[in-house]
């Protein structure tokens, strides 16, 4: 804001530089083509004179008027200083106005005889008195009306300029205030995935609990890496790729304790993966979606994984088998985690990403898709 109220003001800066400059140019050059006129000061001075009084104007309009339209919305109050403004300027012109020049008297009785005689004045010379009658003079002189037109023109620049620099302002914070909302969202999404995380993480520790104790305390162990992670790492806006593809395996590891040959888990990383960065936790979600739709303990069940790069893209796929007993709608809308992943997707990326979420009658798939070359467009 303060850049451009610099701005603005050597924008006036240069115009009234420009427009004192003129006159002196103009003189200049008549003088450099005309060897016969003079270099007149005082007709340059007389012109800065006149300058002088339309710049202390426009300083007046400028910083005090304007203002009052512009940022306090003031318009009568405006136009009431205007007018005022108008009416000093015509009555300051109308004192300083130039002294008419003075008029010459014939006396030549031959060209023009007395129209008396004999105590009668002739038609014909009644006549010619009321032709040369002057009209009466105008309420407004010329000069004022040309001084009145200037200061409108200067007022309305001014005003023009000043509107330019407050809509760029309001659009500057416009953008601004998007920019935090942006980054208050995702971080308000991160957080919720987060607990969501560690609540379904939980409840599979829970469970394995009653089921095999040995079992339970590794898990405990892995959990407290993820953690660590997530607690740590996870709150960055960017984190390197490999480490976030380490937690999503890490996770996997975990979850196999809990499963027994019934669940056939297959993974296909391309590891390594190349060096960039990318926001954290954009997989996780998807990946707890297919443990906790896709496993059933009565009937077989599987969960495929596949992670590689293509050139500056990175392809996600997660296919996972469905339970019998599963509402389609309850696994199409993936709950709390896969809503906001959704979410953070569009705020990061906008349309440069692709998610086909595909539910058929046996299987669930989820094929995503994100550009990995620049970070630009994912920094929040």
């Amino acid at each position: 804001m303060k850049r451009n109220c610099l701005k603005e003001n050597l924008i006036y800066l240069g115009l009234w530089i420009i427009l004192f400059i003129a006159p002196l140019l103009s003189l200049y050059i008549r003088t450099a083509t005309d060897a016969t006129t003079p270099f007149n000061w005082n007709e340059i001075m007389q012109i800065w004179k006149m300058f002088a009084v339309f710049l202390a104007i426009f300083l007046l309009h400028n910083f005090l008027l304007a203002p009052l339209l512009i940022y306090k919305r003031k318009r009568v109050l405006y136009i009431i200083l205007t007018l005022l403004i108008l009416l000093g300027l015509g009555l300051y012109e109308n004192y300083h106005k130039p002294p008419p020049p003075p008029k010459r008297e014939i006396h030549d009785k031959n060209r023009h005889p007395s129209p008396i005689k004999n105590g009668n004045v002739s038609p014909d010379k009644q006549a010619v008195g009321k032709r040369h009658r002057m009209p009466p003079p105008p309420p407004l002189e010329q000069h004022q009306l040309i001084a009145a037109f200037i200061l409108i023109l200067m007022f309305g620049m001014n005003l023009g300029v000043k509107y330019y620099f407050k809509n760029e302002n309001t659009a500057k914070a416009i953008r601004e205030l998007e920019r935090k909302n942006l980054e208050q969202q995702l971080q308000y999404l991160k957080y919720q995935i987060n607990p969501h995380f560690l609540m379904n993480t939980l409840n599979n520790i829970h469970a394995l609990v009653d089921i095999d104790p040995q079992k339970a305390q590794t898990s405990i162990l892995q959990l407290s890496k993820l953690m660590r992670y997530v607690l740590y790492d996870a709150t960055k806006n960017l984190v390197p790729l490999q480490q976030d593809i380490d937690f999503v395996s890490n996770y996997i590891r975990l979850m196999r304790i809990r499963y027994s040959d019934k669940v056939a888990i297959e993974t296909d990383i391309r590891e390594p993966m190349p060096d960039r960065q990318i926001p954290p936790l954009l997989f996780i979600s998807f990946v707890e979606n297919a443990f906790k739709h896709g496993i059933s303990y009565e009937n077989e069940s599987f969960i495929q994984l596949s992670i590689h790069t293509d050139d500056d893209k990175l392809h996600f796929s997660c296919r996972n088998s469905k339970k019998r007993t599963e509402k389609p709608e309850k696994a199409d809308k993936g709950g709390v985690g896969i809503k906001n992943t959704r979410q953070r997707l569009d705020l990061i990326y906008g349309t440069d990403y692709q998610l086909d979420i595909r539910d058929d009658d046996n299987d669930y798939t989820v094929s995503l898709t994100i550009p990995i070359t620049s970070t630009k467009k994912t920094t929040p």
